[in-house]
């Protein structure tokens, strides 16, 4: 059984071991934007974060386009991703 976008995303973040949440979700075109942010005992970097995070997604086949610490929402990095 093959997984679908929504499902391949959350099993990357759930590997990254990161809280997200979906902001915008666009099963049609299979883009999503992303709300990342570290748990509380998150020792590792937001840097060393995002790099694990854009190494997964773009090993199964996403567009990756980040921005860290965006200024109009509490998480940490808002990530644009897209399923080629």
């Amino acid at each position: 059984m093959e997984m679908n976008e929504r499902q391949l995303i959350q099993e990357i973040l759930n590997t990254v071991d990161v809280l997200y949440d979906f902001e915008n979700a666009d099963e049609d075109s299979k883009e999503y934007t992303l709300l990342i942010t570290r748990q509380n005992n998150d020792k590792r970097d937001l840097e060393t974060v995002n790099d694990e995070m854009k190494r997964y997604f773009k090993e199964a086949n996403f567009t990756y386009d980040e921005k860290l610490n965006p200024e109009d929402t509490k998480a940490e990095v808002r990530v644009d991703i897209a399923r080629g």
